[in-house]
């Protein structure tokens, strides 16, 4: 897609209406796919005690979540490939939307698990169709921006799933609140007749598809291997803190809470997630900047420095205070994987590679709500959140495991 003559390609302004289409799209579907996968975190105490769980098993649950998304990111990197991004994009977010209202309709665990595993699918399927779209769409001056942008959908899903949560679920109660799911289905519809495909990726569609063996072949098997490493280790940081901020901050001071209503808790992740709305798109303009990995490192460090604080922390203005801080150390820097990992990988293997990396780490952090849950039975919800920032550290270390790719052309 040509730039607007009138204006240099350094500039924003060369952006035309078709791509800046393009990204809101994307960010709408992964706004709404947060929304989603978000609402069991809000409502986790209320269904604990509906099915009578333990904190292990309510962890368990969003693990299930998690190790189904990687099934679900796999398979929609590879068919992103062959049928399109922007078709992959929409039946994406129509699995997620079902399935999410259908777990409205759970009556014990095995039910739950089954729903919740469905969403995790096409939570998976969203993000790897939808940040290849974007990169591909977007020139590389601006790609990290771009990415950067459509990312910052993950905090405005949490603000929504917060605030429907304070609507409905004290009225009408969670079967009501999962019911509310199924609005992104009228969004896919939207997209259906308004995105186009990537101009590259037309270019190359009817070249022979090697499938998901070529990530593992040649010089990509080390990226491979070692962007999943990086991958996992800070999915598992994100998905150990932030699936038990809510229980957190609703949790009895006995079982090491700090004792908000749910209604407060609603309120208390809203700054938080304003943050880290704040942290995914000025990522997007420091990567582009100075460097996709010194970018990296800053956000990891602040975020296993800011993990322990918080969970620490009972007072409620302190973790106000604090609740910003941490949602834009400890979520900003994922922006990072849609746009170096589109700029590791050729167009022919683009899709199979994002898909393949970043959900096979979403699948190998599967356990860390799990993890997290076993040691707040043990040890309190807030002392287990400071085992996160170990994992923190380790993505700083990898991060230099991997070429820089500022402004790389795609191929």
């Amino acid at each position: 897609m040509a730039p607007a003559p009138d204006y240099p390609a350094s500039s924003l302004r060369s952006i035309t209406r078709q791509q800046w289409l393009t990204l809101f799209g994307a960010q709408a579907g992964y706004m709404l796919d947060a929304m989603d996968v978000l609402l069991f975190v809000f409502a986790i105490n209320v269904i604990r005690e509906q099915f009578h769980l333990s904190a292990t098993q309510a962890g368990l649950v969003s693990s299930f979540t998690l190790a189904f998304s990687a099934i679900g990111g796999i398979g929609f990197g590879i068919l992103s490939d062959r049928m399109g991004r922007a078709k992959s994009l929409i039946w994406s977010i129509l699995i997620y939307s079902i399935a999410s209202a259908g777990t409205a309709f759970s009556w014990n665990l095995a039910s739950l698990l089954f729903w919740r595993a469905m969403v995790g699918i096409g939570l998976g399927a969203e993000w790897s169709a939808g940040a290849v779209l974007v990169a591909e769409t977007w020139p590389a001056e601006h790609r990290a921006k771009a990415v950067g942008i459509m990312q910052s959908g993950w905090a405005l899903g949490y603000l929504l799933a917060a605030g429907i949560t304070a609507v409905v679920l004290p009225r009408w109660g969670w079967k009501a609140l999962f019911l509310t799911g199924l609005f992104p289905a009228f969004l896919a519809l939207a997209l259906r007749n308004n995105i186009e495909e990537p101009a590259i990726w037309k270019e190359q569609k009817l070249q022979p598809r090697v499938g998901i063996r070529g990530i593992f072949s040649g010089l990509l098997l080390r990226r491979t291997v070692l962007a999943s490493m990086l991958a996992t280790s800070v999915l598992f940081a994100y998905w150990g803190l932030f699936t038990w901020v809510p229980g957190f901050l609703s949790a009895s001071p006995a079982k090491g809470g700090a004792g908000l209503s749910i209604v407060k808790t609603s309120a208390f992740v809203v700054p938080m997630q304003m943050g880290a709305f704040a942290g995914y798109v000025a990522f997007g303009w420091l990567a582009d900047r100075i460097g996709r990995r010194p970018a990296f490192v800053l956000y990891v460090l602040g975020a296993a420095i800011a993990t322990p604080l918080y969970g620490a922390s009972h007072d409620e203005r302190t973790l106000l205070l604090l609740g910003p801080v941490i949602g834009f150390l400890g979520t900003g820097f994922f922006s990072l994987f849609g746009a170096m990992l589109a700029e590791l990988y050729p167009t022919a293997l683009r899709g199979a590679g994002l898909g393949f990396v970043y959900n096979i780490g979403r699948g190998m952090s599967s356990m860390a709500p799990w993890v997290v849950g076993f040691f707040a039975d043990r040890y309190g919800i807030g002392a287990s959140l400071a085992l996160n920032s170990a994992f923190f550290l380790l993505g700083a270390a990898l991060i230099f495991t991997l070429p820089e790719t500022k402004k790389a052309e795609l191929t």
